[in-house]
């Protein structure tokens, strides 16, 4: 096993104590985002799910466990339950994966956030709406978490690139 498996599997074991004292929305981010790491260590199409059904109903229990919780922390609890169900998505193929994440970050956009932009763009594409894929994208392309490279080489918008408002876009962030 590697040492980084070990310090993520002691850290759970740690974070899990913590829960019982005392819970807490950031606590419940940081146990979710352990076992998203533990899915990027397995090699198995079983326990990656089994990781991935854990994260989520951490983080969907913290966005509605909590009366008040500061606006970021609900927006980062919100990206990383996204980001679980397009992981889910990228590992079984299910279009429903995409359509959640759509559902979880669409009435989310007020914040103007890049990366609830992102993961719309990223939802969209994945279920072949470029028309949404395009709007998501051009607001994406507006904001400071915006980042080139990615969207050059993120897998997902491969179906884009022959598209002349994808280059446009790209070329404008070139100057």
């Amino acid at each position: 096993m590697l040492k980084n498996t070990k310090q993520v599997i002691a850290r759970i074991g740690e974070t899990d104590q913590l829960y019982l004292e005392n819970n807490t929305p950031e606590l419940a981010l940081e146990r979710a985002n352990l076992r998203l790491e533990l899915v990027t260590y397995s090699n198995s199409r079983q326990e990656q799910l089994h990781f991935l059904q854990e994260a989520i109903v951490l983080l969907e229990t913290a966005r509605v466990e909590y009366d008040e919780m500061p606006m970021r922390i609900y927006l980062d609890l919100s990206l990383h339950l996204a980001k679980a169900y397009m992981v889910y998505f990228e590992i079984t193929k299910e279009q429903r994966f995409a359509l959640i994440t759509q559902q979880i970050l669409k009435p989310l956009t007020q914040h103007e956030n890049g990366d609830i932009y992102f993961f719309l763009a990223y939802a969209s594409a994945c279920k072949n709406e470029l028309a949404l894929t395009r709007h998501w994208l051009k607001k994406y392309s507006t904001t400071a978490e915006f980042d080139l490279e990615l969207l050059q080489n993120h897998q997902s918008f491969k179906v884009c690139r022959s598209e002349g408002w994808f280059s446009e876009m790209l070329q404008s962030k070139l100057h």
